[in-house]
């Protein structure tokens, strides 16, 4: 996907020049899995953890009339997120914190039916020159442990967390979400085409219920027939956010 300056979806409009992370192909397909829930769809409150553009708090409110608390840790992303919000047909929904999540989780009791997250997920890899996106991407600034104990804290006791990972970094992630009493509901597998093995997975988690064995239901969507030819799986599911579908 090109990293223009912006990006035009049918109801509403992504400015990204200001933002470390831009607009991905692999973040539309989860926001558009995501929106596409029920969970979702009942959802008062979400909690969306490192929104950057805003791109997945926007898609849930295009689906949802729940209020929507985004929470970005970098200054410049934090104000475009605000200004796609402002633009957007659902300003009323849309909240935006500038803050670490971990500030905000030490100053909030609050709990919420759904939590969203694209986080950070490079671990001890080489970093860039720029800062702005080593912090989006590296998990120096929100590990795995944390994020998995914000959303413990602050997931409901009947809610769904989604969260969007490389393939190699799931084990680790689920490895520290268990040690904080959440187990995995579904697993999504996304992958370029048949040819080609899964390169991220969506993580939906729940609280864990003890004595009660929880089957992970698992799934598979394959982007492309061949790049850049989407196959009709990907059409149907993209049709209500792309401008040309």
């Amino acid at each position: 996907m090109a990293r223009n300056s912006y990006f035009a979806f049918k109801q509403f409009r992504i400015e990204q020049g200001e933002c470390a992370m831009k607009v991905t192909t692999d973040a539309c397909i989860f926001g558009a899995l995501l929106a596409g829930a029920h969970r979702l769809q009942h959802s008062q409150s979400i909690l969306d953890i490192g929104a950057g553009t805003g791109l997945l708090s926007l898609m849930a409110a295009q689906n949802c009339n729940g209020q929507i608390t985004a929470v970005e840790l970098d200054k410049e992303a934090s104000q475009q997120a605000v200004r796609n919000f402002v633009a957007s047909p659902w300003a009323d929904q849309l909240h935006l914190v500038n803050s670490a999540i971990q500030t905000f989780s030490a100053t909030s009791q609050q709990r919420f039916d759904c939590i969203i997250s694209n986080p950070p997920f490079f671990q001890q890899s080489f970093k860039g020159y720029d800062q702005r996106r080593n912090m989006a991407r590296h998990t120096d600034s929100l590990s795995f442990t944390d994020l998995a104990r914000v959303v413990s804290r602050h997931l409901a006791n009947t809610g769904e967390a989604w969260i969007l990972l490389p393939v190699e970094s799931t084990p680790r992630f689920l490895g520290a979400a268990a040690l904080e009493g959440l187990c995995l509901k579904k697993k999504i597998g996304l992958r370029s085409s048949s040819d080609h093995p899964n390169h991220r997975y969506i993580l939906v988690l729940k609280h864990r219920v003890q004595d009660k064995p929880q089957e992970t239901q698992e799934e598979t969507v394959t982007i492309y027939t061949r790049p850049p030819h989407y196959t009709e799986e990907t059409r149907q599911l993209m049709s209500p956010y792309y401008l040309a579908l």
